[in-house]
């Protein structure tokens, strides 16, 4: 059986109702976002919704979901309770440069839509090879006189000691 008065169930909705109607903002709803491997994946609870009212954007970096959930009473119904949220839905994310916006994936299923970002190529971690051994070139400081100094050996760090005072 269900029960027609809840005061307190009753306060909340017209609560609800009536900050919802002031603002007329969309409502958020709630989001899980999570790196796996190269590619992150955001998940939006969106119940009773149905796919083909979200709307999904992606407009310099900034991704936007939108969602509308209805319910049409049929002629002949009589509303005894009406608790679940209806109207339009909102979210924006924002990207970091390092995702590859251009290839976002959407998935709804069971009232949860699924976006998989993945990583751009140039930000993800590479091997850079590192140089040296006899193939190392030494660079000499330019003497007073602009001539190059001659090799006499290995360079010798002065680092810690004082510098030549000019006599031998």
């Amino acid at each position: 059986m269900l029960l027609r008065f809840d005061p307190f169930r009753e306060f909340d909705r017209l609560t609800e109702q009536l900050a919802s109607t002031a603002s007329r903002a969309p409502r958020p709803f709630p989001m899980d976002a999570y790196r796996r491997g190269d590619r992150f994946i955001v998940e939006f609870d969106l119940p009773g919704v149905e796919p083909a009212s979200i709307e999904l954007t992606v407009e310099q970096n900034v991704l936007t979901v939108r969602a509308e959930r209805r319910f049409e009473p049929q002629e002949g119904d009589e509303l005894v309770v009406a608790e679940r949220p209806q109207g339009t839905y909102a979210r924006q994310v924002f990207l970091s440069d390092t995702l590859d916006a251009e290839n976002v994936h959407a998935d709804c299923q069971l009232g949860v839509l699924t976006l998989t970002i993945p990583v751009a190529e140039t930000a993800k971690p590479r091997h850079v090879a590192v140089s040296g051994g006899q193939d190392a070139e030494t660079i000499e400081p330019l003497t007073a006189g602009g001539a190059e100094a001659g090799p006499t050996g290995p360079p010798v760090s002065t680092a810690g000691h004082a510098a030549p005072s000019g006599e031998s």
